[in-house]
């Protein structure tokens, strides 16, 4: 062993044999570049197989072609027809409440009794008044006609008579004061009992008895509230193009005006799926408002169940052009940015292009769509996450169906149903 290290250190000894083993030495780190060089290479190479991808599976249909009611939608809120606050039209001491609060109540019933003793006093001092007008105006109705007897006799002068007579119609006249003064406290007694003006749901007793109430001035004391709930009013407001356009369909005589005839109009509450409840068009204002740039309109809706509250929102459908042919597309195949909505359709290379459309509102589960699209359209409804503009897709024909069902035809390819054509959806998302 001492031998070959010896030998060994001898030959490394020299500058030939030390460049020799530095050589040797280098040669695996040669093999390992080559090899790793290769390795790259080879994996470039199968990368670059992977860079043309297939085209992206999509589902697209044909618009559904159905003729439809034209609604356009709006936000209301509903109003009572005959909404009163109750307030105390002679001041007193509150004696008693005839109701339950939140009741529904008829018109003429009871509701508060103030006290009346103060008021029925001063109709019976009245009623006295009265009696002795009377008393008077028959006395000066007997010196009227004693003097007139004397007077064609000639046993006083005309000026007596003048005044018999000028005393009578003071008599007359003190007799309708009278009388208007047992009138005045006749009301004022009627007054102490508050009764329903109108039918409807009445609501809390804002005073409870014993309190002093103050009437017949511009504060006086608020007592209850009662509104009427069958019918209601319906309070909407229409933007001025809409506006336009039901004044340019009247014209052309597409539609009637709201203010010569009964539009038909749906609500739906805030619960509801559907637009059940039916009324029509009865008030539209005469003017703009030009801090809002809107037209208010209201409408009638029958409310026996008494479901339609004051006050209460609802989405609102007024009839606009009638029944239109219209396209339909679902809802998913509609996009949108900032600036616009659109969807993919495909052109004859089957390649995407974004086309702008102007969606409207839902029937059948679908979406009508009002500008934009034509019949002959091929829109892409599943996958749209997979589209680029100008890339080509592989489509898949699909025919819509009302209730927003998809089913494949045979020339689009292998049969799917709506719940694949979800599913596929979903894989793109």
């Amino acid at each position: 062993m001492k031998q070959m290290t010896a030998s060994f250190s001898g030959m490394a000894s020299g500058p030939e044999e030390t460049l020799k083993v530095r050589r040797f030495e280098r040669l695996p780190k040669l093999l390992w570049l080559v090899a790793t060089a290769w390795l790259l290479h080879g994996c470039g190479a199968e990368d670059g197989q992977q860079q043309t991808p297939p085209p992206p599976a999509v589902t697209v249909a044909r618009p559904l072609v159905e003729t439809v009611t034209d609604w356009d939608e709006y936000t209301g809120r509903f109003g009572a027809v005959d909404s009163v606050e109750l307030r105390a039209r002679v001041s007193g001491y509150l004696e008693s409440i005839h109701f339950r609060e939140g009741a529904i109540v008829s018109k003429g019933d009871l509701l508060f009794i103030i006290d009346p003793r103060p008021y029925e006093a001063t109709l019976a001092e009245a009623k006295a008044l009265l009696s002795a007008a009377k008393v008077r105006l028959d006395l000066s109705r007997s010196d009227l006609d004693r003097a007139q007897r004397l007077f064609k006799s000639r046993a006083i002068s005309e000026e007596e008579l003048d005044s018999r007579t000028q005393q009578k119609k003071e008599a007359e006249a003190a007799v309708l004061s009278a009388e208007a003064a047992v009138q005045s406290a006749q009301l004022n007694v009627e007054f102490t009992h508050v009764k329903a003006p109108v039918s409807g749901r009445i609501g809390r007793a804002l005073v409870t008895d014993g309190n002093l109430v103050s009437g017949g001035s511009e504060g006086s004391t608020l007592l209850t509230t009662l509104v009427s709930i069958d019918p209601v009013y319906l309070y909407m407001t229409a933007d001025e193009r809409s506006v336009l356009k039901y004044l340019r369909l009247d014209q052309q005589g597409e539609r009637t005006s709201a203010r010569s005839g009964r539009v038909k109009v749906r609500a739906r509450l805030a619960d509801e799926d559907q637009f059940g409840h039916v009324g029509y068009v009865d008030f539209v204002d005469n003017q703009i408002d030009q801090a809002t740039g809107t037209l208010q309109a209201r409408a009638v809706f029958d409310n026996p169940d008494g479901l339609l509250l004051p006050g209460m929102f609802a989405r609102v459908q007024v009839m606009g052009k009638g029944d239109v042919e219209s396209l339909m597309i679902p809802e998913t195949a509609i996009a949108n940015d900032l600036a616009e909505e659109f969807v993919w359709v495909l052109d004859e290379q089957d390649q995407a292009q974004r086309r702008r459309i102007v969606a409207g509102r839902l029937h059948d589960g679908l979406r009508v769509i009002r500008e934009g699209l034509q019949p002959e359209d091929r829109v892409v409804i599943n996958g749209t996450q997979r589209v680029q503009p100008g890339v080509k897709v592989k489509a898949q024909l699909t025919e819509l169906k009302p209730s927003g069902k998809v089913g494949v035809t045979p020339a689009g390819g292998p049969a799917v149903g709506s719940s694949e054509a979800a599913s596929s959806e979903s894989d793109g998302q």
